[in-house]
């Protein structure tokens, strides 16, 4: 059964190359292209790919790279990054990086931009960019702007990005949410924190917004992409399941300070866990949403509805490739995608 209410939010994925017990990071890459050509087929609007540096269980660590080697294997769907982490760039050069994206893939380009820095202090080290490089992040957005519009440092051209229009969005950590409505630029934001605390954000970036001149339609308006992990199976135990991997990883993160790679979902299950990690485990499936393809699509329809979302970015990290596009397939047959020429 379709439901009505997505039909008016676009739907998209962020895949951010998850390794898996078992497998490398070379094979978490092929297959985020090959997961890319499949929710191309299904008809989701884009596909972005994440930055991650120094993490056992994420091979994303290049995201304009693997966007590349995305747009090469996909025909039409919009392909871009959830997100570049500007603190650990030089504007310039991620105004090139997308400016040459742009060239080779016409009209097909998004430059999600964040403005966090490595997990750790040896990571941070290694790129360069301390905790306070965060603080930056306005005056680095600027500049990168500046490189597309011509506004650039005299005497030096951002080549090809001068005059290219690619459509710019902002992640919401920390002042992102500020920082895009200053600008007149789409927000990325997700409820990991708690909803009331994003739907607040989601209003003061409202209130907030000044239309750019230079942003392409629909963006000239308050534009929200609400992203969220959301998993459809046979069964609503299926779908929970299907969240286990990450959660478990994410507790692994907060006890050990490592993200390691996902586990098969039935050794999640089976694990005796202390009574702290039984809590963190809880709350790392909080935010999730799960269920049936029905069930799942009127959760999200009802988050849009909430928040005002203009499109949902849909996540999912799970052991199981098979499960994992089931999931998406049944989540496509809910929202009545048609395929690559529906929406």
């Amino acid at each position: 059964m379709v439901n009505d209410a997505l039909r008016t939010v676009r739907l998209s994925v962020l895949d951010r190359s998850l390794t898996r017990e078992g497998e490398g990071a070379d094979e978490a890459l092929r297959a985020t292209v090959r997961f890319a050509r499949e929710i191309e087929a299904l008809g989701y609007h884009r596909f972005w790919v994440a930055e991650h540096h120094g993490v056992p269980g994420v091979a994303g660590s290049a995201p304009t790279v693997l966007a590349a080697a995305v747009a090469s294997a996909t025909t039409g769907i919009r392909v871009g990054t959830g997100g570049v982490m500007l603190p650990n760039h030089r504007p310039l050069v991620v105004a090139e990086q997308f400016g040459v994206l742009e060239s080779l893939f016409p009209e097909r380009i998004d430059m999600g931009l964040g403005r966090s820095v490595g997990f750790t202090g040896a990571v941070r080290r290694a790129l360069g960019a301390e905790k306070e490089a965060a603080g930056r992040f306005g005056d680095d957005l600027d500049e990168l702007l500046g490189w597309f519009t011509g506004d650039g440092a005299q005497g030096v051209r951002a080549v090809p990005s001068r005059g290219l229009r690619v459509p710019v969005f902002v992640l919401a950590t920390g002042s992102g949410a500020r920082a895009a409505a200053e600008r007149g630029l789409p927000l990325v934001i997700a409820p990991a924190r708690g909803e009331e605390r994003m739907l607040r954000a989601i209003d003061g970036y409202r209130a907030a917004f000044r239309p750019s001149a230079t942003a392409p339609e629909p963006y000239r308006r308050p534009y929200v992409v609400v992203s969220v992990s959301a998993a459809a199976g046979a069964t609503a135990a299926e779908a929970e399941a299907m969240h286990a991997p990450e959660a478990w990883a994410t507790v692994v993160s907060r006890t050990r300070g490592v993200f390691p790679p996902l586990e098969p979902a039935e050794k999640v299950l089976g694990r005796e866990m202390s009574e702290r990690e039984r809590a963190l485990f809880a709350e790392a499936r909080d935010s999730r949403i799960g269920g049936t393809g029905e069930e799942a699509a009127g959760a999200l329809a009802g988050l849009a509805r909430r928040s005002g979302a203009d499109e949902l970015l849909l996540t999912l990290g799970t052991h199981d490739h098979g499960r994992r596009l089931d999931s998406y397939r049944r989540l496509a047959r809910s929202a009545g995608l048609t395929g690559p020429a529906g929406r």
